[in-house]
């Protein structure tokens, strides 16, 4: 169950289903994009926009938006790289980690018993059948995009 308990969990978060409220003026997006500048720093140390773009699979424009608005209240910082002035790195302010402590540790550290009772195959079954509702939809957005 661990597997699966883990990709529930990482559903539970992309949807934003269950969570606490947000503070004033946190969008749902903030916590998504922590996590992910977070599971991109388990692979890398420097985080560029172009990896938070690919990695969410989104346009650039929209995440150059998204991070400066976290920049400006204090949960992302951006740091001009020492070799070349052009490339600008991300890292999560400290501001940023109370933020995603409380809606990912704190939170989802609760959750977790109660999702033992969720078994192996029903948390499998879901995940495939949610997959399948994604890829639709990207296609379908894809269809719209053109």
């Amino acid at each position: 169950m661990k597997r699966s308990s883990g990709c529930l969990m990482r559903f539970i978060r992309q949807s934003g289903s269950g969570l606490p409220p947000l503070p004033q003026g946190v969008m749902p997006s903030y916590i998504q994009y922590l996590d992910v500048i977070h599971s991109l720093q388990r692979e890398k140390k420097d985080i560029r926009l172009s990896d938070i773009s690919d990695a969410m699979n989104l346009p650039r424009p929209g995440v150059t938006r998204t991070v400066k608005e976290m920049e400006t209240k204090g949960y992302l910082q951006k740091l001009t790289s020492p070799d070349d002035g052009r490339v600008t790195y991300i890292s999560i302010t400290e501001k940023g980690e109370m933020l995603s402590r409380k809606y990912d540790q704190d939170y989802f550290s609760s959750l977790a018993p109660y999702l033992s009772e969720i078994s192996e195959e029903e948390a499998d079954n879901m995940i495939r059948t949610i997959g399948k509702f994604y890829q639709i939809m990207c296609d379908r957005r894809e269809h719209y995009d053109k």
